[in-house]
């Protein structure tokens, strides 16, 4: 039988969210060539907690433009693999500033409402995906993070 999920709880010391609130500032991976790419991803949301509202989620990553690269798309998608799992956001193509050699830093935030009203979340697991079109040789990212609140 399922546990049941676990609200807000309120005490005596205050109100704790820690078990709401998950973060990584660990780089899986940087885009090689023009393929989608997981950079950084949270798998730890506990799935004993209500859902209220939804899943709060802010990335950030930061990389340099490989060759011919011409535009960069950063996406918050559910689970771990790339090219695959609900997208809750994405910037779209971005252009400006965008070539190679160029030192680039993109965020991204979005709200997943895929459970809510008191039940477990609907996944446990995001990640940035980030696709660099016309790349023709890998693009390093240097730095990351995304965090998930759930609301």
């Amino acid at each position: 039988m399922a546990s049941t999920p676990q609200n807000i709880s309120v005490g005596g010391k205050g109100v704790d969210l820690s078990p709401r609130a998950v973060s990584s500032s660990t780089v899986v991976g940087s885009p090689a060539t023009n393929g989608a790419t997981n950079v950084c991803q949270v798998t730890n949301i506990p799935a004993d907690v209500a859902v209220q509202s939804g899943v709060f989620l802010s990335g950030c990553v930061s990389l340099t433009v490989g060759t011919s690269g011409t535009a960069v798309t950063v996406k918050i998608r559910q689970g771990t693999t790339a090219g695959s799992g609900t997208t809750v956001a994405s910037t779209g193509a971005i252009t400006g500033g965008i070539s190679a050699g160029n030192l680039i830093s993109q965020d991204i935030q979005g709200f997943d409402t895929g459970v809510s009203g008191g039940g477990a979340p609907g996944s446990t697991s995001y990640f940035l995906e980030v696709t660099i079109t016309g790349g023709a040789a890998t693009s390093t990212v240097s730095q990351t993070n995304l965090t998930a609140i759930v609301v």
